[in-house]
């Protein structure tokens, strides 16, 4: 099989880079003494959120980079910008390098009167990527000042492995994030090359090894449902049903709801949190004296 010289040279500038970089750069452990200098091309893919043998082809020039595998490699290598743009270039894929600004994406109108009508129930509008588009103020109270956050850091995922209250809240959170991560991986698979998502998986590969370790296993799943176990500093524990709808014009938007048993303790609670940000005369509750354990 002949090799694409842009491909020999990708490998060798992978490989460059790689020997250039110790395990305490990219925050993984020292190890014993090494033959060479450098990551080991196992610790590389670790941090790519790729497999071993993947990072190996694309080092041997025998397999052409995806998009994201490109983000993730400029996350774990820590390239600069010149260098990210030499990486592109070599990989053929100059017009797929992430784009320095988004495009907004907009709230359906019909999902948007759908949202400002749920007055006593948690709501988002998640689109693309996971990104949180819309909230209602039960919303707010429940999880976190969205506003207060940048709109290109406001996705559900980034923020369920980095903004420390809402990670903080989720008493299950590995199950959780990792039903995240198979929503998103299912969702990379309809769009393989989109830089924004790229982006994200790159950011959070580098950031937190969970991500790294979930994304490499490929699991896959729609999160259409489930049971949410949340420990909220004000009105304490609170197991709510997590339902997310689908917009029929194909969108890729959802609505995402948060539901309790009228009259069960945590219906009773989700009743106080709903109620006292609706009325700003009640938005100073104290917490509760102790969470239900």
């Amino acid at each position: 099989m002949s090799h694409d010289p842009d491909a020999k040279a990708l490998g060798a500038f992978l490989k460059a880079r790689r020997s250039q970089l110790t395990p305490g750069d990219c925050g993984l452990p020292e190890t014993s003494a090494r033959r060479v200098a450098g990551l080991r091309r196992e610790e590389v893919a670790r941090l790519a959120a790729i497999s071993v043998d993947y990072y190996t082809r694309l080092e041997q020039g025998r397999v052409r980079a995806s998009a994201s595998a490109l983000e993730t490699l400029v996350r774990a290598l820590r390239l600069d910008d010149d260098q990210q743009k030499y990486l592109y270039e070599l990989a053929g894929r100059s017009d797929a390098r992430p784009r320095r600004r988004r495009t907004a994406q907009r709230v359906r109108p019909a999902m948007r009167r759908l949202l400002d009508q749920l007055t006593r129930t948690p709501a988002l509008v998640l689109g693309d990527r996971l990104d949180v588009l819309a909230w209602n103020p039960a919303a707010v109270a429940l999880y976190t000042d969205f506003a207060a956050i940048p709109a290109d850091r406001r996705n559900y995922l980034r923020l369920l492995f980095t903004h420390p209250v809402v990670r903080g809240m989720h008493r299950n959170w590995a199950h959780d994030a990792r039903d995240a991560v198979a929503a998103l991986r299912m969702e990379a698979a309809a769009r393989p090359d989109d830089p924004d998502l790229a982006r994200l998986v790159g950011d959070l590969s580098v950031q937190d090894p969970d991500f790294r370790t979930w994304w490499a296993e490929h699991h896959v799943n729609d999160a259409s449902y489930g049971t949410k176990h949340y420990r909220h500093p004000v009105v304490g524990d609170l197991t709510l049903d997590c339902d997310t709808w689908a917009a029929p014009d194909g969108s890729g938007q959802r609505l995402m709801v948060l539901t309790a048993e009228p009259g069960s303790p945590s219906g009773d609670a989700l009743l106080i949190l709903t109620i006292s940000a609706a009325d700003p005369e009640l938005s100073e509750l104290k917490p509760l004296s102790a969470p239900n354990s």
